[in-house]
């Protein structure tokens, strides 16, 4: 099993680095640059050509059945799911086959609504202590479960 990370705007980089060495997890973070190389034995860093999905498509291509990805990344999730992997946001919801389609399909209407300059205004809210709870308890549960 290898834990993969879209790491160019993961919020969660150090605690999925954190969860991957209690389960002794290989970890690949993969980016266009602007990260260091973490302290980890178990985390590598994976730099790609800058480009549009450039961390994406390596990640599809490299991703295995019993993997994980970390990514906020739908359409990647998506791809990594057709793989067999598994993936997480980092709020800690879990991507999965019952799932994902409708949360491809809000995807694609919101940025077609954002598009069309029918939505004005800021992003979502801050990111809290609640959320990075709700993911270190959600990939805890991914790993158990590619485990059993």
């Amino acid at each position: 099993m290898t834990l993969y990370i879209d790491a160019d705007a993961c919020p969660v980089k150090d605690e999925a680095i954190r969860v991957a060495e209690r389960h002794e997890t290989e970890v690949k973070l993969v980016c266009d640059g602007g990260l260091r190389r973490p302290q980890s034995p178990w985390a590598q860093l994976v730099i790609v050509p800058e480009g549009a999905d450039a961390a994406d498509n390596w990640i599809a291509e490299h991703i295995r059945p019993g993997d994980i990805c970390v990514t906020s990344d739908i359409p990647l999730a998506d791809r990594c799911l057709k793989a067999g992997a598994l993936a997480i946001d980092h709020k800690g919801k879990a991507f999965d086959a019952d799932n994902i389609g409708a949360v491809l399909a809000t995807r694609n209407l919101m940025s077609d609504l954002r598009s069309a300059g029918a939505m004005e205004g800021g992003g979502g809210r801050p990111y809290s202590q609640r959320d990075r709870s709700a993911f270190l308890n959600g990939l805890e549960i991914l790993f158990r479960k590619v485990k059993r």
